[in-house]
């Protein structure tokens, strides 16, 4: 305690933390309707404006913060895929949280049907921060970001989150108090949350000399709407970080209408589709999930489209303010049913540069 003491109170300590818990931000489960045709299974890429943009995420570097990635699945091709394992289980995806994740944002078309929002990306890096059972600790997070940052991504995407509950359960288990337990837990966390704004602190800085990227992340799927409308909670960490951009996730109505999925936290920056989401199986083939987990990669797909249109338009070393100005100028509020609210939705749905 006393070495951490002293460093904490060095001046050129900008923060400490706490090693806790972090884990994917589970989907949830997927009602599975009697086939697939291409207007389904492209929903989301055709809501978010994607198939009817000139611009395809070309000469931008995007960076996925989670399970790993199945290189060798056909939507990848092409792709040069850079890969650094944080966990300690190796490059690869045998969860396949990530490798899903990856496909709605740069995938290829696997058997005619289109499942990526920016297909033109050449080159993503692929920060393993998540174990096989898709746990992991914060410090892998914060050392996947500094790889990032170190190596020049534009987009960041991150689908996972602080697991509090989980640190309460493993202090308990290691014989402390309930209370204390649960006391300890919000320490550490707000001890991670001045540790993400560092880190973010930092992100902002380094855009003095290059280009910084936008950093995206998963509200959470902690609220029960379905169960009482009260039952909702804010968007977690790292999403309800400084500078980070938070996703909610949406539905498509019967009547084609969007309303926010009942799972998804509060509070978001801005919203994306999150459910019946069609992309890569790790092993082969295609899946659908549900979850802020699947809305995220749209809005980072859609930042790799903005980041290419301002380069298109002229602008002269664009920056990542400048791209999220226009995710969130260019977000749509036409498109939601009744009744949803600010709050749920944030700016509106992302929408894909013309």
């Amino acid at each position: 305690m006393n070495d951490v003491g002293s460093v904490a109170t060095d001046p050129h300590v900008e923060a400490i933390a706490p090693i806790m818990p972090i884990t994917l931000i589970r989907p949830m489960a997927v009602a599975e309707s009697g086939g697939s045709n291409a207007d389904d299974a492209a929903w989301g890429v055709t809501a978010v404006g994607a198939d009817a943009s000139s611009c395809s995420g070309k000469g931008v570097v995007v960076c996925i913060l989670d399970t790993g990635i199945d290189k060798a699945h056909p939507a990848f091709d092409g792709v040069d895929l850079v890969e650094m394992d944080f966990s300690g289980f190796g490059n690869g995806d045998r969860q396949g949280h990530g490798s899903h994740c990856a496909g709605t944002i740069f995938g290829r078309n696997v058997d005619g049907l289109r499942i990526g929002v920016a297909r033109g990306v050449e080159k993503a890096l692929i920060g393993k921060v998540l174990r096989d059972d898709g746990s992991g600790e914060s410090d892998m997070i914060f050392r996947g970001l500094q790889w990032a940052l170190e190596n020049g991504a534009q987009v960041v995407s991150m689908s996972l989150g602080f697991d509090f509950p989980g640190l309460v359960k493993q202090r308990i288990e290691n014989g402390w108090p309930a209370d204390l337990a649960t006391s300890n837990a919000l320490e550490a966390y707000r001890g991670n949350l001045r540790m993400f704004d560092a880190v973010m602190r930092m992100a902002a800085a380094m855009t003095a000399f290059r280009p910084g990227p936008v950093i995206v992340a998963a509200a959470g799927n902690e609220s029960r709407t379905n169960e009482n409308p009260e039952f909702k909670i804010a968007a977690s960490l790292p999403a309800a970080a400084e500078g980070v951009v938070s996703v909610g996730a949406l539905e498509r109505r019967p009547d084609k209408k969007l309303s926010v999925a009942f799972f998804s936290n509060t509070f978001p920056q801005i919203a994306a589709p999150g459910v019946n989401i069609l992309s890569v199986k790790a092993g082969g083939g295609l899946r659908k999930l549900n979850g802020t987990s699947m809305a995220c990669p749209h809005v980072a797909g859609v930042a790799a489209l903005w980041w290419e249109s301002l380069r298109k338009s002229g602008a002269v070393n664009p920056s990542a303010q400048q791209v999220l100005a226009q995710m969130l100028a260019s977000a749509r509020t036409d498109c939601f049913a009744s009744g949803v609210t600010i709050a749920d939705r944030g700016a509106g749905l992302i929408a894909s540069p013309p």
